[in-house]
């Protein structure tokens, strides 16, 4: 069965098809989604009058939507709700790769292209679930402890959706690849891992006596990598996936 074929792939066309390299592009879920799940920033491209622009900002998934969210006053989300085609990116870096001529220095990477129709979250249902998500996605069951969002608040954050049409995550796993004959150069090489690691928490100096951190966000702790720490939350507040 063709990747195109299987329902648990995302189409490939001539915008999402991974054009160099196609032994790097994936079109399935479960590796497109793991990429996404992995992070909370994303760049959102989009045109408006004939002028790209690219902002970044925190997203996340749910199921095969894309929710982001920002000022209401900010150009990005107010020319995003006409129906404005956008392309969502997410990458990731993993090393850095030193290898022996020029050529092929390279990076391990893992990133996704998403590909659909933004429009402006305006059901009072949605918006509503979307309040709560903007946190408990990435801290399970934040909301609950806090503060609620007053009136003013809520009014002043926009969210963007958008259903992904089409999807592509291409990944370079390689390491040092040189060609045949300069591995007999005397030059050195290696690969350089790269990770974004948590550090310790730093409670806020004026938390009130007998405040403690709460047990929900263990999964943020001392050591851990950040995309395993993100990729956890999401599994808690989305279990189907």
């Amino acid at each position: 069965m063709s990747q195109t074929e299987s329902q648990d792939f995302y189409p490939t066309s001539a915008r999402n098809q991974v054009k160099r390299r196609h032994d790097r592009g994936f079109y399935d879920y479960e590796t497109v989604h793991r990429i996404l799940d992995s992070s909370m920033l994303c760049h959102v491209s989009y045109v408006i009058d004939g002028q790209p622009y690219c902002t970044p900002t925190f997203f996340w998934r749910e199921g095969m939507k894309l929710y982001w969210h920002g000022s209401s006053a900010s150009r990005m989300l107010r020319n995003q709700t006409r129906g404005e085609r956008v392309c969502l990116t997410v990458a990731h870096l993993d090393s850095l790769v030193l290898a022996r001529c020029g050529f092929n220095h390279s990076a391990d990477y893992r990133a996704v292209m998403a590909f659909g129709t933004a429009y402006l979250v305006t059901d009072p249902a949605e918006k509503e679930r979307a309040v709560v998500a903007m946190v408990d996605r990435f801290f399970p069951d934040r909301t609950a402890s806090l503060r609620a969002s007053n009136t003013q608040e809520i009014k002043a954050t926009s969210f963007i959706a958008m259903e992904i049409e089409e999807a592509s995550a291409k990944v370079r796993a390689k390491g040092v690849a040189d060609d045949e004959e300069d591995y007999e150069l005397p030059i050195y090489a290696e690969r350089i891992p790269v990770h974004t690691v948590l550090g310790a928490p730093e409670p806020c100096p004026r938390l009130l006596d007998g405040v403690s951190r709460p047990a929900t966000l263990n999964g943020y702790s001392e050591g851990r990598l950040l995309e395993d720490a993100l990729r956890d939350a999401y599994f808690v507040e989305y279990p189907n996936g």
